[in-house]
């Protein structure tokens, strides 16, 4: 996707943000157990991340190094 084919942060949907989220990180072999839109501040349109363990942290920072070095 190009910078042009992103949605603008306040019009993004955290619901489909959530998703496609959950599915990337699934690609990497990274759960996060507690990812949901943050219902709290509809308005905001938060994604809550949650609380991972250290091991899922160390995974996510790895993926998130190869992503970077593409």
């Amino acid at each position: 996707m190009t910078n042009k084919q992103q949605p603008q942060p306040e019009t993004a949907d955290p619901d489909a943000a959530t998703e496609t989220l959950r599915e990337a990180l699934a690609l990497a072999g990274v759960v996060l157990p507690s990812l949901a839109p943050d219902l709290g501040s509809p308005t905001l349109c938060l994604v809550n991340l949650g609380r991972v363990r250290a091991e899922t942290a160390m995974r996510l920072a790895a993926a998130v190094r190869r992503g970077a070095a593409e």
